[in-house]
């Protein structure tokens, strides 16, 4: 699945399962979260239910009897088993800095639009030295709605002084992907999170799917304006 890709203004990111390869170490925190409260755990089906949704919208949907109170520390009680696990193992995904170093020698802002919260982007974006390349990270903490609504890539576009058009979003989960679609915007699936192309066979925005970075279309996507 590829077709031709413009030449973006804008670079927005999603953050986990995009920047950094860490599903599979959420889905194992939720497995644990789902456990501790007597839960049943389905891990294939709820990665594409929930991924792009922000903590407290995924858990007033299993729990809702509790208080905000309550589900905010149900979300922080299932990220302190993430942080854990993976704080260790942060890595960038193949081919990211080669193509935010592009992006830098043309010109092109990058924004990050991520439902993590603040404590999560913390671990990745400051332990791999990202924050202050990006012109924003947008989370829902900002007070913005989780994916599959527009609200984090609009706002991203804002930030960027870039038409949603003109900008180019890279997603590892169909939920961002409606996202960036209802934004009007065009986006490449990083293929971390779902097994193959199939899982974004209906989406009118999607250009491509990669494994990583360094895969065409996206490597070399910038080299001609760096140039």
């Amino acid at each position: 699945m590829t077709s031709a890709v413009a030449m973006p203004k804008g670079l927005i990111f999603d953050m986990d399962g995009t920047i950094v390869d860490n599903m599979r170490f959420h889905d194992d925190a939720w497995e644990v979260w789902h456990g501790r409260h007597g839960l049943a755990f389905d891990k294939p089906s709820f990665f594409g239910r929930t991924a792009g949704r922000t903590n407290p919208e995924i858990i007033v949907e299993l729990m809702p009897h509790l208080t905000p109170d309550e589900i905010e520390a149900m979300a922080e009680e299932k990220e302190l088993v993430y942080r854990e696990v993976y704080g260790p193992k942060v890595a960038a995904l193949a081919g990211l800095e080669a193509l935010m170093a592009d992006a830098d020698r043309a010109g092109v802002p990058m924004a990050v639009a991520t439902a993590a919260p603040p404590g999560n982007v913390a671990i990745v974006l400051d332990t791999l030295g990202l924050r202050e390349r990006f012109v924003t990270v947008v989370s829902p903490a900002m007070g913005y709605r989780g994916k599959p609504h527009p609200d984090l890539f609009l706002a991203a576009a804002e930030a960027m002084g870039v038409a949603p058009a003109d900008c180019l979003v890279f997603e590892d989960a169909p939920l961002g992907v409606e996202a960036a679609r209802r934004a009007g915007m065009d986006a490449i699936a990083i293929l971390t999170s779902v097994a193959d192309a199939a899982g974004f066979s209906d989406f009118p925005n999607l250009k491509a799917c990669v494994r990583d970075f360094s895969e065409p279309p996206v490597a070399g996507l910038l080299r001609s304006a760096a140039a």
